[in-house]
């Protein structure tokens, strides 16, 4: 409760307002006239602070805290805007006409991944929430959370997994900030230090044993798969006019990923990769078993596209199981390749080349261990090697 005092024969208006005590004088001479009508000021001040209305520059221009509540008055605003964007929606809302404007620019797989990851965790945690009213505390907050749930293969998300979720969190909040006119709060959130790429490749003796225990309809398959290093999406998804085996070449221009054809990654992934004679001989004795009209180089035993999960389910780890070895996923066929290329002495720059790098950089980050003298550039030291069953 606010008071009417005064000071050298001058009254002045003494109350609180947002925490501050305030005192204000006036040029009023303390008169019982003057206390009255400065007592009215007074009541008409409080009420408006009450109601959240007063503006304290319009009764005091001149008054040293006139600055200060100012600044307050306007980081309210600010904030206000920030949380209340008059437009924005609700998180679910503006997600699901993203996810369909997005949906033209992206393969099948990438979409369908964006969509999981928004079902399974955005959508949960932020799905009512008004976009522009999401906070930096509560995106780090979420992410927090995220490092504590369990993992399919080892106890926590793994914290490349909780940089994958955080990605299409954060081109949404930036996206919707610049549509509705708001501060996005993904300010100065970096993504979490990944370890580096695992690399558990084969020698040449488990090679020929996995090779050996997969069933016979698939054992060009993986022939072709450990000595060209080619990507999942890449094998499965070739096409016998992309085989040249007069040449000895292969043309990897396209990818099959969750049965959907689609262009590659990189423009660096765009390549021809030389053939070796077991490669070669592997294809030719497969083209003449497979049906003349299969656009695939490889399907399943029904002449169908490989499907990823279920053949990796089916057919590979059966088989590693069969051949005795350890479990390790499908994708070290092609760090196989790479270090026994690598073993084998060819030169950086063409193992780059054909593992579809445009440079050496990841060649060397990924595989340095693996990295002897190196002398031939040609491919021939890679053949010699095989034909010598992995010895130099």
């Amino acid at each position: 409760m606010g008071s009417v005092n005064e000071r050298g024969g001058m009254l002045f208006l003494d109350f609180r307002f947002k925490g501050s005590r305030c005192r204000e004088y006036t040029k009023l001479q303390d008169t019982k006239v003057n206390r009255s009508r400065t007592s009215k000021l007074l009541q008409k001040i409080e009420a408006e602070i009450i109601l959240d209305t007063f503006d304290y520059g319009k009764y005091f221009p001149n008054s040293k805290l006139r600055e200060k509540f100012d600044s307050l008055d306007e980081r309210k605003r600010k904030s206000k805007a920030y949380f209340n964007a008059p437009d924005s929606p609700r998180f679910e809302e503006f997600a699901r006409i993203w996810l369909t404007e997005m949906k033209i620019e992206w393969s099948k797989g990438h979409y369908e991944d964006v969509e999981g990851v928004l079902n399974k965790y955005l959508l949960p945690t932020f799905g009512n929430k008004k976009i522009s009213a999401i906070n930096k505390g509560q995106i780090l907050q979420f992410r927090t959370i995220l490092a504590k749930v369990p993992g399919r293969k080892s106890s926590f998300l793994s914290p490349s997994r909780i940089n994958h979720i955080m990605t299409p969190l954060r081109m949404l909040l930036n996206e919707a900030a610049a549509r509705y006119d708001f501060t996005s709060p993904w300010k100065n959130i970096k993504a979490l230090k990944v370890g580096r790429t695992e690399v558990d490749p084969f020698n040449f003796g488990e090679v020929d044993k996995i090779i050996n225990s997969v069933p016979e309809h698939y054992k060009a398959y993986y022939t072709t798969r450990f000595f060209t290093g080619l990507r999942t999406g890449e094998i499965d998804g070739l096409m016998w006019d992309s085989v040249n085996l007069d040449d000895k070449t292969l043309t990897v221009n396209q990818s099959l990923n969750r049965g959907e054809i689609s262009t590659l990654k990189t423009e660096g992934s765009y390549r021809v990769i030389s053939l070796t004679d077991r490669v070669v001989h592997a294809l030719k004795e497969h083209q003449r078993k497979s049906y003349l009209k299969d656009e695939f180089v490889f399907t399943n035993e029904k002449r169908n596209p490989i499907n990823y999960q279920v053949h990796s389910r089916t057919v590979w780890y059966p088989a590693l199981e069969k051949a005795k070895l350890r479990a390790r996923n499908p994708y070290q066929t092609r760090h196989t390749f790479a270090t026994l290329l690598l073993a084998s002495g060819e030169s950086p720059e063409w193992i780059a080349n054909q593992m579809g790098h445009t440079t050496t950089t990841m060649l060397f980050r990924v595989y340095s261990r693996y990295v002897p003298n190196l002398t031939r550039q040609d491919g021939s030291a890679f053949a010699t090697f095989l034909n010598n069953g992995g010895q130099l």
